[in-house]
C-alpha cells in the first residue's frame, strides 16, 4: 500500500485540515505527531526508504526505540498538509539507542521534522508507558482564547482548571484530570520539555503561557476533541469575562455529584 493511501494518513489530514480551519494553525503555527503501528508500518514499508542520514533528537527516549512516527516539518503549513502530505510531513525511525531520528519517508523537498520533537518524544515516551501503548497523539496548536487566557488567569494548575471547568457541565467530564500550566519559556528546548513532560505525569492537556496548548489521545479524534473542548470553554471565559465576570457558576458540590453520576474519577485536589 502507498502510504499516501493509508488510514493513518488519511487521520493525519483530516486532523491538520480541521485544526487549520478553526483557527489554531497561522503561518507554521504548531505540530503534530503519532506513533504508527508495527502493522501499519508492514503495510506501507514499501513506500518507504533507507535512513540517508541520522540527527541528534536533542533528548534521549529508549523507550522509543526502533519505533515510527509520523510528523509535521519544521516551518511547514499545516494547511498544505492535506494538500501535499510527502512535502510537509516525514515519516522518521528512532534508532536502537533512542538519540537519533531518520527519515524514511516525505519531506521530499528537504527539511527537518517540528523543532518541537524534542517535547513530543519525551511526551510519547511517557504517555506510551503510562498507557501500556495506547496513546499514540501528541498535538500542539495555537488557539486564540487559551492563549488570550494565559494573559488574565493565574498561570497554576488549579486556577486554571477550575475556571475551565466552570464554563461547561461536559468539560470536567472531558478532562476530568484537570489541566497543566507551564510558565512562559523559550520553545523547542529540553527545558520546555521535561517541564512538559513532568506535568503530563498527571495530565492531558498542558498550557504554555503565551503560546498554545499540548494534548495527547489515543488516537486522532481523542485528541483533536481534546483541543476543541478546551478552546471552547476558553472561549466561553473570555466572554463570560467581557461581560463583567460570572453572577453564577457549578458549586462545589455540583462537581462531585457530577463525578458520581458519571463515573469519572474527578481531580478533587484541584476543588479545594
Amino acid at each position: 500500500m502507498d502510504i499516501q493511501d493509508s488510514k493513518f494518513m488519511e487521520g493525519f489530514k483530516r486532523l491538520t485540515a480541521d485544526a487549520f480551519k478553526k483557527g489554531w494553525h497561522e503561518r507554521n503555527g504548531g505540530n503534530l505527531t503519532y506513533r504508527v503501528k508495527p502493522e501499519e508500518v508492514e503495510a506501507v514499508k514499501e513506500s518507504l526508504h533507507e535512513v540517508k542520514e541520522w540527527q541528534p533528537i536533542g533528548n534521549t527516549v529508549p523507550g522509543l526505540a526502533g519505533e515510527y512516527f509520523l510528523v509535521t516539518g519544521s516551518g511547514k503549513y499545516m494547511r498544505n498538509v492535506s494538500l501535499a502530505p510527502e512535502e510537509n510531513v516525514a515519516l522518521i525511525k528512532i534508532d536502537e539507542k533512542g538519540e537519533q531520528y531518520g527519515i524514511v519517508w516525505g519531506l521530499v523537498n528537504g527539511g527537518r521534522p517540528t523543532s518541537e520533537l524534542p517535547t513530543h518524544l519525551a511526551a510519547h515516551e511517557l504517555k506510551k508507558k503510562m498507557t501500556d501503548g495506547r496513546n499514540r497523539i501528541i498535538y500542539h496548536a495555537h488557539p486564540t482564547n487559551l492563549i488570550a487566557l494565559t494573559f488574565v488567569l493565574p498561570l497554576k494548575d488549579k486556577e486554571f482548571t477550575r475556571e475551565l471547568w466552570e464554563m461547561a457541565t461536559e468539560d470536567p467530564v472531558i478532562f476530568p484530570e484537570g489541566i497543566g500550566v507551564v510558565p512562559w519559556m523559550v520553545p523547542g528546548g529540553k527545558e520546555i520539555a521535561d517541564a512538559s513532560v513532568k506535568l503530563m505525569e498527571k495530565y492531558r492537556v498542558v498550557v504554555w503561557a503565551h503560546h498554545g496548548l499540548f494534548v495527547c489521545g489515543d488516537d486522532f479524534d481523542e485528541a483533536f476533541g481534546l483541543m476543541d473542548t478546551v478552546e471552547k470553554a476558553s472561549e466561553i471565559c473570555v466572554k463570560v469575562l467581557s461581560m463583567g465576570g460570572k453572577k453564577q457558576t457549578i458549586p462545589r458540590e455540583g462537581f462531585i455529584q457530577l463525578a458520581k453520576d458519571f463515573h469519572i474519577d474527578l481531580n478533587t485536589d484541584l476543588l479545594d
